[in-house]
């Protein structure tokens, strides 16, 4: 039966659906280069074509004009234009698109291969005059045609060439059969039903046999008239309900759009337009059920729409008023989890509700990240804080070593908030309502027997599209039917509030959740990475220098400026482009970006801090670290001090040198090599006893598919060490510092002979060793590693994400720890055995792994660190990370979590000097604790003029502390992210006010707390 049904439909029914049509007249013009207004597009001077027609450069647009007139004998019949662009097979959104105006201007639907209708009429008078306009996007197929990961130059248009992709298809003006629509249905869905059904059961026999009945009734050579006789003989079939105890799916509307991938953010900004543009024309059309619902996230989409097409965003702020269209997650993207630091993640909710609140009085109570390539562990307490209780993810489906156990559990953080939780058993967030994809949601489905409820999204995603009409007919079908899971619209909200009700006790999984695939992401696109560390940073830095110069000098707080800077730096964090996965085109943008934003926000902190110092030749430390330096208070400025024993150099026989500064003695050996760093108070070695550290090592990397994503454990099957060196030479001997320059050259010969040139710095007073390495990189498919061979058994290791740390185990007792060969830190990771313990700090790398071997020769253990640098994949840039790169990254021997913390501040926050008339500068807030960190200080977002701090305990205990502002406070009240005050402190804070405005604070660990201070009336606060 099976191939009987499926020749049918392909040969006879399919082939019905028009059964009449007339060619439009086509004209087209090809803009000459980025897209134009659609004004622009409308007046140009098109050109007569055809169907055939070969058009679209790569990236390339242009637009389309189709005439016609609806013939008089199709009157009374429903009549639709069939525009194919030239669409290839069947992937939406990752091809040639359209978006169809009428000639107003107004949009009426976007075009890909599975909506290539426009319907002109539901009942045609006949005679009718049309005039379409379509915009189409040549953007090209870059994963598909057998080889989906092959290198390409299509990824950026200065290398893409300029032949034409598409040639156009079917231009037509038709009539639609809409009982042949219908049979098409019902056949699909019970011949997929059937098909997933047990051989012995008596409803597939049933099916089965109705199947066989309405294919007798067709008239193979008159479908259309035979079609209604069919559809009888399925009736029976379609009418037996569904049983009391089956799975219940919540259906879901929903277009996955990336907000960057395999096409550039100017790409993305009209995907979203043509996608809103169908959801709403369906939502409006009389023939689509009421129920339906469609989702969407990502509020930088929505403000994208409003700003480029603002009359498509009228329709969905109708739909939305109507409740059919459903702001989803409030995000500002759907961004990546991993990497973002603590105040990013934070704002990733701040804009994204306030932007739902503004536009829609719309606050969600759910993230939406159906995509995200694992969730950092931190992330429950950030939800929470938001306002939201619920989360949605798909991705975790993708692991390759270990099935999830759960579908719905609660998530724990690393400060215990819980968040109610949904992974999809449908395995996708692109489901289109096949009877295949909704009987494995009920197989798959791990709750059994607790639970009943599962969500699919429901629509063309990750290049866009949406829902289409069959998959609302097919839903329509599939409501209430014997042998399926029964289907329901509904708005998440909706779903995630019966699916708690019903299953309050699901169980709890604690910590990451980490996905066993796309490891690599933490290191591909080194620049993009860099650009978002250093940008978050640095807009720490502007709040806390610009609120500062606010309060003591009443200088102008840049509101719009950090706002807009801010959405700039989120929107780069999205899932495809902060972790490297996108297209060259998207991160040679981004670099340009992050340097635009790098210069606005060093004119913003330099303003401020010019503003405060005011005009003169004395020398002030900057210091905006939330721990105190140089002598130099936490957030404050002031004369630069330092203390210790002075530097000394000496020379060994072997040609390598020592650096001693009574805290720490080095021994760079002459292959430049750390071979000892000794902990002088302590009395303790470092480094495992014959080994290096600072050793970088290169891997050949050619994982099995997902080039730029993945990274396989095979890759540390081969190592080459470089220990060659070219230069070691002692660059700076002073009592306040000295440095060890080497230089290395490696990998391919001649020309693109990659280069490494590393500085190796101890300065006075610090207990650590500062480097310094510089990468001139020109290797194609190789991973390079910076090794630190610690002499330290430990079973665990701590490595730092938003808002705490959390700890990861250094063995490979079960298959989940040995998964987890490649994990995410922040600014530190951190090792010890009781009592001494070491710290790893960096600038800008997140890939790491920890190691551990037992030394024949003593019996010890070797734990080993190494921070990932680069990668080289070719897919989806096949000059990913080609060129300079540099990192700064330290060893900080016998350091606690305390010390760890403090250094990852400080590798990321540099001391800024700045000449002034003042002595110093004094804080604006401070905590008299360093367990106790802060993440932002600066002005609400309101214009209200209060200061808002937030803060959170940051070494894994209970934290008592006291928080003292700099000027005359009045009311200390907790608010949430959003900066709205709350009636009591959160879960797990405390608050009591003390003297002069003070606050007593407790926290427990890890725990997050936002206060908004207003300002008594007075005098502004005096520098000292």
């Amino acid at each position: 039966m099976e191939a009987r049904l499926a020749r049918v439909l392909e040969e006879r029914v399919r082939p019905a659906l028009y059964p009449r049509s007339v060619p439009l007249e086509v004209a087209s013009w090809q803009t000459p280069g980025e897209p134009v207004p659609v004004a622009e597009g409308l007046d140009a001077d098109y050109a007569p074509t055809e169907a055939g027609a070969a058009w679209g450069p790569p990236w390339g647009t242009t637009w389309f004009r189709v005439r016609g007139g609806v013939p008089a004998e199709w009157a009374g019949r429903t009549v639709e234009a069939l525009l194919d662009l030239g669409f290839d097979g069947t992937m939406s959104g990752f091809q040639c698109e359209g978006l169809v105006h009428r000639p107003d201007g107004s949009p009426v639907k976007g075009l890909h291969p599975r909506s290539q209708w426009v319907r002109i009429a539901e009942r045609a008078r006949g005679g009718e005059e049309i005039t379409l306009y379509v915009e189409a996007a040549a953007n090209p197929v870059l994963l598909g045609h057998g080889r989906p990961f092959h290198p390409t130059s299509l990824g950026d248009p200065r290398t893409a060439g300029t032949d034409p992709l598409y040639r156009l298809g079917r231009m037509d003006l038709a009539v639609l059969d809409t009982e042949v629509w219908e049979l098409i249905l019902d056949l699909e869905v019970l011949g997929e039903l059937m098909a997933e059904l047990p051989v012995e059961g008596e409803r597939r026999w049933e099916i089965l046999r109705a199947l066989d009945s309405a294919l007798d009734a067709l008239d193979l050579q008159d479908i259309g008239r035979s079609a209604a006789a069919a559809r009888a003989r399925l009736a029976g079939a379609l009418a037996r309900p569904a049983g009391a105890t089956v799975h219940r799916v919540s259906a879901v509307g929903h277009a996955h759009i990336d907000s960057a991938w395999l096409w550039p953010l100017r790409e993305t900004v009209r995907k979203v337009a043509r996608t809103t543009a169908n959801m709403t024309a369906l939502i409006e059309d009389p023939d689509v059920d009421e129920e339906f619902v469609y989702a969407m996230s990502q509020a930088q989409q929505f403000a994208w729409v409003k700003e480029h097409r603002p009359e498509i965003y009228a329709k969905v702020r109708e739909a939305v008023a109507g409740g059919r269209f459903v702001p989803a997650g409030g995000m500002w993207v759907e961004s990546d989890t991993n990497m973002p630091g603590s105040e990013a993640m934070a704002r990733q909710f701040v804009h994204g509700r306030r932007f739902f609140l503004d536009e829609f009085g719309v606050e969600n109570d759910e993230a939406w990240l159906p995509d995200t390539f694992g969730f950092a562990a931190g992330l429950p307490q950030i939800i929470k804080a938001a306002g939201a209780k619920w989360l949605l993810t798909q991705k975790i489906s993708w692991s390759a070593t270990n099935p999830f156990p759960h579908h719905t559990f609660w998530w724990e953080g690393i400060d215990g908030t819980r968040i109610f939780t949904h992974f999809p058993p449908v395995d996708t967030y692109n489901c289109t309502m096949s009877g295949g994809q909704l009987a494995h949601a009920a197989r798959n489905f791990k709750e059994k027997g607790r639970a009943t409820r599962s969500l699919a999204p429901t629509g063309h995603g990750d290049g866009g599209g949406g829902t289409t009409r069959e998959m609302i007919a097919k839903a329509r079908r599939l409501r209430d039917l014997e042998g399926s899971a029964t289907v329901t619209w509904e708005k998440p909200a909706d779903f995630f509030a019966q699916a708690q009700a019903e299953y309050p006790d699901a169980p709890v999984w604690a910590g990451e959740l980490y996905l066993e695939l796309h490891r690599a992401t933490l290191t591909t696109q080194a620049r993009t990475k860099q650009g978002n560390r250093r940008s978050e940073h640095l807009l720490y830095e502007a709040e806390l220098w610009a609120a500062t110069a606010a309060v003591h000098t009443g200088a102008d707080y840049p509101y719009e400026r950090l706002d807009r800077l801010w959405k700039t730096v989120l929107l780069h964090q999205f899932h495809d482009i902060l972790p490297g996965s996108s297209i060259a085109w998207v991160h040679r943008e981004a670099e340009r970006t992050y340097a635009r934003v790098t210069a606005e926000l060093a004119e913003i902190i330099g303003d401020a801090q010019s503003a405060l110092a005011g005009e003169g030749s004395a020398e002030l430390l900057f210091n905006s670290a939330p721990h105190a330096r140089a002598g130099v208070p936490a957030l404050a400025a002031g004369p630069a001090r330092t203390e210790g024993a002075p530097v000394s150099v000496t020379a060994d026989e072997d040609g390598g040198l020592t650096l001693d500064n009574g805290l720490l003695r080095v021994t760079v050996d002459a292959r430049g090599l750390a071979v000892s760093a000794y902990d002088i108070p302590a009395g303790r070695e470092t480094l495992a006893p014959g080994t290096a550290a600072n050793l970088l090592q290169l891997h050949p990397d050619l994982p099995n598919k997902w080039d730029a994503w993945d990274v396989d454990a095979f890759y540390r099957n081969v190592v080459t060490d470089l220990t060659d060196a070219e230069e070691v030479l002692l660059t700076q001997e002073s009592d306040e510092r000295a440095t060890v320059r080497v230089t290395r050259t490696f990998g391919q010969t001649g020309e693109k002979s990659s280069r490494a040139v590393q500085h190796l710095t101890l300065a006075r007073g610090q207990r650590r060793l500062d480097l310094e390495t510089e990468v001139d990189w020109h290797e194609t498919e190789k991973f390079l590693k910076s090794a630190f061979p610690l002499d330290l058994h430990t079973d665990r290791y701590a490595a730092e994400t938003q808002f705490g740390h959390l700890h990861r185990p250094t063995h490979t007792n079960t298959s989940w720890e040995a998964a987890r060969f490649e994990a995410c830190a922040h600014r530190f990771v951190h090792l010890a055995e009781p009592g001494w313990g070491v710290a790893l700090v960096n600038d800008s790398t997140y890939g790491h792994e920890v190691t551990r071997t037992v030394r024949e020769a003593d019996g010890g253990t070797t734990t080993t660190v190494r921070l990932s640098l680069l990668r080289a994949p070719r897919f989806p840039d096949p000059e990913t990370d080609q060129g300079l790169h540099r990192f700064r990254y330290a060893l900080v021997p016998g350091a606690g979590i305390a010390d760890a913390v403090r250094e990852g501040h400080r590798v990321n926050l540099p001391e800024r000097h700045v000449r002034g008339a003042v002595g110093g500068v004094p804080p604006l807030v401070s905590v008299n604790s360093d367990a106790v960190t802060l993440s932002a200080v600066k002005l609400a977002d309101d214009g209200s003029g209060d200061v808002v701090v937030r803060l959170h305990e940051a070494h894994g205990g209970r934290a008592h502390v006291t928080l003292t502002p700099g000027f005359p406070a009045g009311s200390v009240r907790p608010a949430d992210l959003l900066e709205r005050p709350l009636a009591s402190p959160p879960e797990g804070t405390g608050l009591e006010p003390g003297q002069d405005g003070a606050v007593r604070i407790t926290l427990r660990p890890f725990r997050l707390l936002t206060l908004r201070m207003t300002r008594a009336a007075g005098a502004k606060r005096p520098m000292s």
